[in-house]
């Protein structure tokens, strides 16, 4: 199923007050820092299956040459949305799908991310959270005011 006019707001549990870039580490980057150089550095221009694809690719050292032969191995299993993103859960990043399903993301402190949060033509869906809640709690305000009700994402 294709996710399209829907926006990522950051998990409710993230101490995020802006959008924190993922660390370079020595060695191979991580999973966050993947995203964010991708997703910065291509916004609106993969969508969730070719972005997971590449992802993928890039951690696994798959030569453009290769990759073909391995697209039907990798899409025969799921593979998680930006909800579950460490941008989106704990870097303070909410992620965008456009009307085309494709993707970029906005620092919780922008005034862009604001206004897609806002726009009723999008769906708002929160990020995952990182940690367990301390209570049964189901959904939380967010700082524009709009209550979201936790989800699930197929």
């Amino acid at each position: 199923m294709k996710i399209t006019n829907t926006f990522i707001r950051i998990a409710d549990d993230s101490d995020a007050a802006m959008g924190i870039v993922p660390k370079v580490k020595p060695g191979k980057p991580s999973v966050g820092r993947m995203h964010y150089d991708l997703l910065t550095d291509h916004p609106y221009e993969y969508d969730l299956d070719s972005f997971n694809f590449e992802i993928w690719c890039q951690r696994n050292d798959i030569d453009a040459a290769d990759r073909e032969s391995h697209r039907e191995a990798f899409f025969s299993k799921g593979h998680p949305c930006m909800r579950a993103s460490p941008l989106t859960k704990t870097h303070g990043f909410g992620a965008h799908y456009n009307y085309a399903g494709k993707i970029a993301i906005y620092p919780v402190d922008s005034k862009a991310y604001h206004k897609l949060l806002n726009d009723p033509d999008n769906k708002v869906e929160m990020a995952m959270r990182s940690k367990r809640p301390a209570s049964a709690k189901a959904t939380a305000p967010d700082p524009a005011g709009r209550v979201h009700h936790a989800q699930t994402h197929a």
